[in-house]
């Protein structure tokens, strides 16, 4: 069967706004302070999150740009405590098993002025986790396949939406990697051909939360960036 194909069809720019430059320069320099202010947490306080606050910041992680605007994700929300519990289980076996049998030195060394190892209270103590999948191919009512493009890199522009969304709404991060991390796939109830990229951490952060001092320091300008 021939894929379906959607006609091209053009509107005009909807909402766009141009700034004067130096109203553009206070705008641009206003987010950079605040996202400035972002640092990534592991001591979580178990308030719970407002549902509207996760889902309006889903929502914006859904207006990223994707290839052939396919948007190849999928971000399953854990809250309920038996399911973080089976989480953290399963996330700190993986854990252990890279800190004390897989992990090159290297790796170690590098992970050393961040302070973690392989044990995960945070998935228990943190009142949402967002389980981020990325989606190999997509599947028409008829159960015909069809494939998705630049995943990564799609799925990577989602992701950091949704970060900068939750750090704007009031609430603090952790991008938490187990690898592998498949386990997540049985958990969510996910397809095998869905991969789970981060297991993203969300909360406010535990009164007198201390965070690595090597966490805050980024590289300037030049060490990122070049004019031709």
């Amino acid at each position: 069967m021939t894929p379906a194909v959607a006609p091209f069809v053009e509107e005009p720019l909807p909402a766009f706004r141009e700034y004067p430059p130096p109203e553009m320069i206070d705008r641009a320099e206003g987010f950079l302070a605040e996202m400035r202010r972002r640092r990534t947490v592991r001591d979580f306080d178990p308030r719970p999150v407002p549902r509207e606050v996760i889902e309006a910041c889903l929502r914006a992680a859904g207006t990223a740009p994707s290839g052939a605007n396919q948007q190849p994700w999928f971000f399953s929300v854990i809250t309920e405590p038996t399911h973080k519990r089976r989480v953290r289980e399963a996330a700190e076996a993986e854990e252990r098993s890279f800190y004390e049998e897989r992990a090159p030195q290297e790796w170690l060394d590098a992970l050393a002025p961040l302070g973690t190892d392989w044990n995960k209270p945070f998935l228990e103590e943190a009142p949402v986790l967002i389980a981020i999948f990325a989606q190999k191919y997509g599947v028409r009512p008829d159960g015909e396949r069809f494939s998705h493009y630049y995943v990564p890199e799609s799925v990577g522009i989602a992701s950091g939406f949704l970060i900068a969304a939750l750090h704007h709404a009031g609430l603090a991060t952790l991008t938490h990697t187990p690898n592998p991390m498949s386990f997540l796939n049985k958990l969510c109830g996910r397809p095998a051909s869905e991969k789970p990229v981060i297991l993203l951490v969300v909360g406010y952060p535990k009164q007198g939360c201390q965070v690595p001092v090597h966490g805050g320091i980024k590289k300037p300008l030049d060490q990122i960036a070049s004019w031709l």
